[in-house]
């Protein structure tokens, strides 16, 4: 089965003075959140779509899928962790205690704030995790990546020909992913950014899927404004 992880667990505190989460916030008029829900809901491969959120955001976020109507059955919401994986493995645990497992299960996470993924990049991912166990979502970088130790000077520069800037969606199947992050050492999971690591510092291959360039992640009042533009320019058309 195939099942959706939307990661909604952010606080928003590089959005500035907002009086909540940055997922909550208005996008043309809808919440950020929302359009992301139905980019899933469009797509009739998914088991569950499951929401992790703060816990004191549960009801909000519940009012919201209300008021938008979207009160489809396979939608769940659930108290996300204290960090990015431990939210995902709350998500994962809630699949395991509900739905009967399969060895074949795979788990799409996406970023709650990046409500621009298209179809295309949802079905690659599904495909890929099916195929190859992990997948991650990216875009060639633009710019050339500087690399610093001590934050003052270069450490090294590295080919930029090599180098991908990481997005979301990034898929896995259930019964791998739980097995690696159950093997990581407490050190190793201090230093995870995104649970793609999991599988890489265990030398797993991840497999690696095309982004967009537009599939940004809303995280500062010019990444909303970015998006807005991007909302008016594809009404324009």
């Amino acid at each position: 089965m195939i099942y959706a992880g939307i990661l909604a667990g952010g606080k928003g505190t590089r959005m500035g003075n907002v009086p909540m989460p940055k997922q909550f916030l208005l996008l043309n008029d809808k919440p950020i959140i929302v359009h992301t829900i139905e980019k899933f809901i469009l797509n009739d491969r998914f088991e569950k779509i499951i929401i992790a959120t703060p816990k004191e955001w549960i009801n909000h976020t519940l009012d919201i899928l209300k008021k938008y109507k979207i009160d489809l059955p396979n939608v769940e919401v659930i108290v996300g962790g204290s960090d990015r994986n431990g939210t995902i493995m709350k998500i994962v645990d809630f699949i395991e205690s509900n739905n009967e497992s399969n060895t074949n299960d795979v788990l799409v996470t996406h970023d709650a704030v990046r409500p621009f993924l298209t179809h295309r990049i949802i079905q690659q991912n599904i495909d890929e995790a099916i195929e190859y166990g992990s997948v991650d979502t990216v875009i060639e970088a633009i710019d050339t990546i500087v690399e610093s130790e001590d934050n003052e000077f270069i450490s090294s520069i590295p080919r930029r020909d090599h180098m991908y800037q990481g997005q979301t969606p990034q898929s896995f199947n259930i019964n791998k992913l739980k097995q690696l992050y159950g093997e990581l050492t407490d050190h190793e999971k201090t230093i995870l950014t995104d649970a793609c690591k999991i599988f890489s510092i265990k030398g797993e291959k991840v497999k690696l899927v095309q982004g967009e360039i537009f599939n940004i992640k809303i995280t500062t009042p010019y990444d909303l404004n970015v998006a807005n533009a991007i909302i008016k320019g594809s009404l324009d058309k």
